[in-house]
């Protein structure tokens, strides 16, 4: 599943990911640091090692650089949910590693995350339509791992199954983003428990 949009403008397409993955890790590794307003396109440009003139071909500004490294985060980790579910037959299972994928991402990117929850609620923010079409794609993935899980199990029907996908949306970011700024003596198992511990909670007994 790809957030990327049919008309983009694109160089090869091997050699597309690839700037693109550096564009990302680098800008990533600057906003971390200062914010996304306190980076420019140029020192995006120098620390991934390509000229600022392939940005602006390919990206136009900063504000659609951005735009477009959010969906490139949000494509990694969609990756990774999918395969998480494909790799579990029992759906309470494959929550967990559903979870568990979340929270490496959560380790590999932390900036990503300060960006997603810094940006995400800002009214208004100049990625929030960007926000809003990445959040749905996301909560879509939740929701469909949700749906199997009631497919096999009793659930509490009186839940509201949209909160309950925020719930678990939210705490992904929130729990993985706690644990890498303030308890990283918190492991991945206790992160991930915390957050089952709302799926469990759906299930009934």
């Amino acid at each position: 599943m790809s957030t990327q949009e049919a008309g983009e403008r694109k160089l090869r397409p091997g050699r597309t990911t690839a700037t693109k993955q550096k564009l990302f890790e680098a800008s990533m590794e600057l906003i971390g640091e200062r914010g996304a307003a306190g980076v420019t396109v140029d020192e995006i440009a120098a620390a991934a090692g390509v000229s600022k003139g392939t940005v602006y071909y390919n990206f136009g500004s900063k504000s659609d650089l951005i735009a477009q490294l959010l969906r490139h985060g949000v494509d990694i980790l969609l990756t990774r949910l999918v395969s998480a579910q494909d790799n579990s037959a029992d759906p309470l299972e494959a929550m967990d590693q559903m979870i568990g994928q979340a929270m490496d991402f959560m380790a590999e990117y932390p900036s990503f995350a300060r960006l997603w929850v810094s940006e995400n609620w800002r009214t208004p923010s100049v990625w929030q339509d960007t926000f809003a079409e990445l959040r749905a794609v996301l909560l879509e993935v939740i929701g469909a791992a949700i749906e199997r899980v009631a497919a096999a199990y009793p659930v509490d029907t009186s839940i509201s199954r949209g909160s309950l996908e925020t719930a678990i949306f939210g705490a992904c970011f929130v729990v993985g983003l706690d644990r890498q700024t303030y308890h990283p003596e918190r492991t991945r198992e206790q992160s991930i428990a915390a957050i089952m511990a709302i799926m469990r909670g759906y299930v009934l007994k």
